[in-house]
């Protein structure tokens, strides 16, 4: 009952809000991060991506991010293989790679499912995301990216919320670079540290 609360408080809090102020105007500016400054819980944060082998660049690029949040927190990068049984059926695929990515999950993981139907966030409220992850009572903040045809049922299923990096669909490796972007900015929003440092 307690997780079922702090789902509908996070949802909640994540929900955009809609603003019809001009631009420039003092309350179209977005509302500061409510941890900024505070100390937060810092989980360690998995990262599941579902495809084929990464380019050099984009490893290269995955890594330095990777780098970079360590200073704030553990980060486990795994790469799950798309289509590991070799189907031939989208439906089976979609299956196959659920039941891989499920078997990385553990019971006490705050789940985060990275999906074009997914509440849209921004900066500020990713790292109010990453704040109250560590209240839940988690172990570990897990985000999972799927492959070209999606997550399967049991990680829709499982899933703690579904959120969605932009309003285009994303390739599942520029998916996981702005993951890991807006990761590494969330954690400068919460230590109230300026981005380029």
């Amino acid at each position: 009952m307690e997780t079922r609360i702090m789902v509908i408080a996070l949802c909640a809090s994540l929900s955009p809000k809609k603003n019809h102020n001009s631009p420039g105007s003092s309350t179209s500016q977005s509302k500061r991060c409510k941890y900024a400054g505070q100390s937060v819980r810092a989980l360690p944060i998995r990262i599941l991506t579902v495809g084929k082998k990464r380019s050099l660049g984009v490893q290269l690029l995955a890594d330095e991010y990777i780098g970079k949040l360590k200073y704030y927190c553990n980060v486990d990068d795994i790469q799950v293989r798309s289509n590991p049984k070799n189907a031939r059926d989208a439906r089976a695929q979609v299956d196959d790679e659920d039941m891989s990515v499920m078997n990385l999950i553990s019971s006490d993981d705050w789940v985060v499912m990275l999906d074009e139907d997914g509440i849209e966030i921004g900066s500020e409220q990713m790292a109010e995301l990453v704040g109250d992850a560590g209240n839940t009572g988690a172990s570990r903040l897990l985000f999972c990216i799927g492959g070209p045809y999606g997550h399967g049922q049991r990680i829709r299923k499982r899933a703690n919320m579904s959120i969605r990096l932009s309003s285009m669909v994303l390739n599942h490796q520029i998916a996981l670079l702005v993951l890991m972007e807006q990761l590494y900015r969330s954690w400068t929003i919460l230590k109230g540290q300026n981005y380029h440092h």
